[in-house]
């Protein structure tokens, strides 16, 4: 079983920016050479890579660049959001089974490019499974979005001032995260109720960050982890998931639209745990668009069906709530590299260096992308 077996040992990422003159290669190596000096292990040790499908850097360039030894495991993940914690589970998976025993996971992109985004590519004519929405109008993944919190607001009563607290608290957080873009911008609600709308009701502050940039993590099995100088922040169990009748960013052809793959993850993962939702201290939650977080906080079983923005208003996502949320300030405040930094994040929470610390941290959830097929990994310290 992977329950347990293997470790985060080490982190690293590069600088954060709108726009970075640099290569995704360059990034990519600065990311991992950071992260396995953080770890103390020599690029010579690593035998196992993962990365995600959107990764334009092959392996062997990453490998040959830092100068690995022979590998005997690769992967790649799929869905973009939903990849982080699919591709650390999948190398977690490898090391675990005795195949490889040092493992590297990076993202490393160049968002600012706006020829990089997917919806820049839209063909005059659709023949896959984007013919169901973009003729309607649903072009970007915010429009997909947006869609399914307006449904949510309808179901459940709420409005636009009951969602900006998810932003206005991602804020705070990245306000004392001297790593966040958004650490010197404050974000009070009338800033974000004038805020230009991006896809009616998701303004420009429920979207995530359009920045460059790279991170990486290093992987071992605990025998290697206990004799390094970092804490490690172990895995614990994790998961993917796909629900039946999933549409990539929609799910509007189940029996519920509100109920998507996290519910399918978040099912199994704690199956998988000795642990359940109360026993969680702190959770990274994939937020490239504010409703994300109340839909996976319904998912996870943090909260009651359309009790999360509720909730949220009381102060549960605070760092003096039930469960501190994107304590980093996340996609929407600190960077957008698919999640990559949620990642980072929970390892931080674990060692006890977070700049927005959580006492006592010991259990840490990370999920990715709540619209996509996804994963998610519950981490745990000593």
């Amino acid at each position: 079983m992977l329950k347990d077996k293997t470790a985060i040992v080490g982190i690293g990422q590069t600088e954060f920016s709108k726009s970075i003159d640099s290569t995704e290669l360059n990034l990519a190596c600065k990311a991992i050479k950071n992260a396995l000096d953080d770890a103390g292990i020599h690029p010579n040790q690593v035998d196992a890579l993962g990365s995600f499908t959107y990764e334009e850097t092959p392996e062997f360039e990453i490998a040959r660049n830092l100068g690995f030894g022979n590998l005997t495991y690769w992967s790649q993940a799929p869905y973009g959001g939903g990849a982080s914690c699919a591709a650390i589970g999948h190398v977690a998976i490898a090391i675990a089974s005795g195949i490889a025993s040092v493992g590297v996971v990076w993202r490393s992109r160049k968002r600012g490019d706006p020829s990089s985004r997917m919806w820049s590519h839209t063909e005059e004519k659709i023949f896959d499974h984007w013919k169901w929405s973009r003729p309607s109008g649903l072009v970007r993944p915010v429009d997909e979005s947006s869609m399914l919190m307006r449904r949510y607001m309808h179901d459940y009563g709420y409005t636009r001032e009951d969602l900006a607290n998810v932003s206005i608290q991602l804020r705070k957080y990245a306000n004392a995260n001297q790593d966040a873009l958004m650490n010197e911008k404050k974000l009070s609600l009338d800033d974000y109720m004038n805020a230009r709308m991006i896809s009616d009701p998701l303004c420009l502050y429920d979207n995530c960050l359009e920045s460059d940039g790279a991170i990486a993590i290093v992987i071992t099995n605990l025998d290697i982890a206990k004799k390094l100088n970092n804490k490690p922040a172990m895995i614990h169990s994790f998961s993917q998931g796909m629900s039946k009748e999933h549409q990539l960013m929609t799910h509007y052809h189940s029996d519920n639209p509100l109920e998507s793959s996290s519910y399918v993850t978040a099912k199994n993962i704690w199956r998988l745990s000795d642990y359940a939702p109360k026993d969680i201290d702190v959770a990274q939650i994939y937020d490239a668009f504010s409703p994300m977080i109340p839909f996976s906080l319904e998912a996870y079983n943090f909260s009651p069906q359309g009790e999360s923005l509720n909730l949220i208003k009381e102060g549960l996502i605070d760092i003096n709530g039930d469960l501190p949320v994107n304590t980093s300030g996340g996609s929407l405040s600190e960077v957008y590299l698919h999640g990559m930094n949620l990642i980072t994040e929970g390892v931080k929470q674990i060692r006890g260096s977070s700049f927005n610390q959580v006492k006592n941290a010991k259990l840490a959830l990370i999920t990715t992308c709540d619209a996509t097929p996804n994963a998610a990994l519950i981490l745990k310290g000593e």
